[in-house]
């Protein structure tokens, strides 16, 4: 899959195109170990079974990365989750946006299922994953989406509160540096008010101390699920 990002650098834009064959969601991502037990137990009181490990890799389709501004699932019971997206060009790390898009109702039978199932919306933006390396800890990542009409934020919180990609990275890769060709979603935060769907979801990563935004938005076309 070749996926087309607009970089910011230097005070400018430059693209680059990247050719993508493999797509990895690092679930379980968190960095309190304790929290991450908590929410298990509270998934598994919902029929979703236990991780093999934390974190834990899936692997998805490239074919499900897309940057259109509409997608389509089938049936009601899917939802968005806002993560950092990581992936290596030319020898060097980038970081963009990616929305873990997931079949709540499948996720009760196979949490890997329920991913692959799923389209994976991809901002149309990237950094230079050295130039936000120091302060990494500091950025925002946050999600809206439209409910009974209106704006809702749905997630919000800093990545301190996830493991950094160094160490997912790591943790996929046996210690090597994420292999060019992969990308991979690094974690995300609660859902305010509960995990639910949703027609259209907005995205982004805040760089508070550069002011900037990395932002994307798709609506969801339902297809009927039929038998």
């Amino acid at each position: 899959m070749n996926i087309t990002f607009q970089v910011e650098q230097d005070g400018g834009v430059r693209q680059i195109d990247v050719s993508l064959q493999n797509v990895v969601v690092a679930g379980w991502a968190g960095r309190d170990l304790d929290a991450i037990e908590h929410h298990i137990e509270e998934l598994l009181a919902l029929g979703v079974p236990r991780p093999s490990a934390v974190p834990l890799y899936y692997r998805v389709g490239e074919n499900l990365l897309t940057q259109a501004p509409r997608v389509q699932v089938v049936g009601p019971d899917t939802s968005g989750e806002v993560e950092t997206f990581v992936f290596t060009f030319e020898g060097e790390l980038y970081v963009s946006i990616a929305s873990d898009h997931t079949d709540r109702k499948l996720e009760t039978h196979s949490v890997a299922l329920s991913k692959q199932i799923c389209p994976k919306p991809v901002a149309r933006g990237a950094w230079r994953f050295a130039d936000v390396a120091d302060y990494w800890d500091e950025l925002v990542i946050r999600s809206h989406i439209e409910e009974n009409g209106k704006t809702v934020l749905y997630q919000e919180g800093t990545l301190a509160t996830l493991r950094p990609p160094q160490e997912l990275i790591a943790g996929y890769a046996n210690g090597a540096a994420l292999p060019e060709g992969t990308g991979m979603t690094c974690g995300t935060v609660n859902a305010i008010g509960g995990i639910r769907p949703a027609a259209s979801f907005s995205m982004e990563l805040f760089d508070p101390r550069r002011g900037r935004t990395l932002s994307h938005t798709y609506a969801l076309d339902i297809l009927a699920e039929v038998a």
